[in-house]
């Protein structure tokens, strides 16, 4: 099918052909009728939807998956942590309350799959939403119409240009007067290699690595049961998947796990224990803390992951050989069936290759906005409150918010996206007062870490104790056994 762009199909009049592209063509239309097009439909894309149209601006959200919340929709299995007073956008509930919608028990932990249903879908569904909403369409470029990142003269009058393609493959062209990027992270997770490079043979051995937060005691129960698993990394997520196994291995017999971390010890992971200021977050290390020492699971430390090997053509006739190197250069190799790669996420800057990014050389987020949640400086509940000052480029009119604006820092948390969406929807309605004010306060414990004990059903949990102003937790990872990934994975 030809690339060849046209002006039908996926935005109606958003839409424009090449023709129209250029800039004598742009300086006759300008930019300031054009729609805000947010790029993501999850949580936080959604939410900067919610403010948009609270504000009465012309929007257009374009998600590349076939349903709203499309990569919470891969861990729909999981249990978030935080009830549900605190994973509700206040724009998105106010537009929800006044069409009549009824807030789920606030005290209830949603799954991911519940969080779309009782909360994305209704809100997707809202008439002021419903008609500015695309799925299945994939932006590939973002650039300025009729100008390379070369070109200045003229360029912040220019509106964006943003090639997309829909699921049928055609590619069309969307003009936009400025773009929220709220695409995340989940389809670009970090490699398992240890220098940030792919481990020698990764690629070849996909087959035998599953990427974060597989259903172990549901969907992917055959794939784990009876076997030998790695899992690599340090995060809420390894300790997610480590805790569900170590369940599987209780109702099936010959089902071993093995936990590589590149660190000297688990002491990050484990928390305080019994001193932990959150009594959850310690019930999460204490557990697994207990498993390793009992010998349920296997603990290597100090390892750096260098080179896999499959054993066979197919994970079904054999496993594979992981080969990692030690700070002080030993060779250590582990043989086992199948590896989770829990090792985090970064942002893909491919799309915006032609806008004029200002990117912190080692977070790959705003200059701005990298000291402030800096991960070996910072927790989840110590990054501060932060919005369109630090999330501004050189490039006036694009944002990345969400955990997108986070680069590799892995310290995102849902209620600092949400504030981030708040202030940049208040930029751009030149409501500057609102944009610079700060809307929102988190307590350096209580949004951090999870519950690993769940409440039964019906059965509300205690989990918000000590999370002060009824603002939103982290909404990422967890599973019947629950962590709190994302942030701090």
């Amino acid at each position: 099918m030809s690339d060849a762009p046209t002006s039908a199909g996926c935005c109606g009049s958003s839409s424009t052909s090449l023709q129209e592209s250029s800039p004598e063509g742009t300086g006759a239309r300008g930019a300031a009728d054009l729609p805000v097009v947010v790029i993501g439909a999850g949580p936080v894309g959604l939410a900067a939807a919610a403010h948009l149209a609270e504000r009465g601006l012309p929007f257009l959200v374009l998600e590349a998956g076939a349903q709203v919340g499309a990569s919470i929709g891969e861990w729909g299995h999981v249990r978030l942590f935080s009830p549900w007073r605190y994973d509700i956008d206040p724009a998105a509930r106010r537009l929800l309350e006044a069409a009549g919608w009824a807030a789920p028990d606030p005290g209830l932990l949603p799954t991911g799959a519940e969080l779309i249903a009782g909360y994305l879908s209704p809100l997707a569904a809202s008439p002021q939403l419903e008609p500015q909403l695309r799925v299945g369409v994939r932006v590939e470029a973002i650039t300025r119409a009729g100008y390379d990142r070369l070109r200045t003269t003229g360029r912040d009058q220019a509106p964006f240009l943003l090639r997309v393609r829909d699921a049928g493959g055609q590619v069309e062209e969307v003009r936009a007067r400025a773009v929220i990027d709220a695409s995340g992270t989940w389809t670009t997770p970090n490699v398992l290699g240890a220098t940030g490079l792919p481990a020698y043979g990764e690629t070849e051995a996909a087959a035998w690595i599953t990427a974060p937060l597989p259903d172990v005691l549901g969907a992917d129960r055959k794939r784990f049961a009876g076997r030998h698993t790695l899992v690599a990394g340090a995060g809420h997520s390894a300790a997610t998947t480590l805790l569900a196994l170590a369940d599987l291995a209780d109702a099936e017999p010959g089902t071993r796990i093995t936990w590589a971390l590149r660190g000297a010890g688990a002491s990050r992971t484990y928390g305080g224990g019994d001193a932990d200021q959150l009594p959850a977050r310690g019930a999460l290390g204490s557990r697994l803390r207990r498993h390793v020492e009992a010998g349920r699971i296997d603990l290597v430390t100090g390892f750096f992951t260098h080179t896999v090997r499959p054993l066979a053509e197919t994970p079904q006739f054999g496993g594979i050989e992981v080969t990692g190197h030690s700070p002080d250069g030993t060779e250590r190799t582990l043989v086992v069936d199948q590896v989770v790669a829990a090792t985090g996420f970064r942002p893909d800057h491919t799309l915006t290759g032609e806008l004029r990014l200002h990117l912190d050389p080692i977070m790959g987020t705003t200059p701005a906005l990298a000291p402030l949640i800096d991960p070996n400086e910072h927790s989840c509940g110590t990054v501060p409150p932060h919005g369109e000052a630090e999330l501004a480029h050189p490039e006036t009119g694009y944002y990345a918010i969400g955990v997108k604006s986070y680069g590799r820092a892995p310290t995102f948390l849902l209620a600092t996206g949400y504030e981030q969406a708040r202030s940049v929807v208040a930029a751009l309605a030149g409501d500057w007062d609102a944009a610079r004010r700060v809307e929102l306060e988190l307590p350096e414990t209580g949004v951090c870490s999870a519950n690993l004990n769940p409440a039964p059903a019906g059965e509300k949990s205690g989990f918000a104790t000590g999370i002060s102003g009824g603002l939103p937790a982290q909404p990422l990872l967890v599973t019947t056994s629950q962590s709190s990934g994302g942030c701090c994975s």
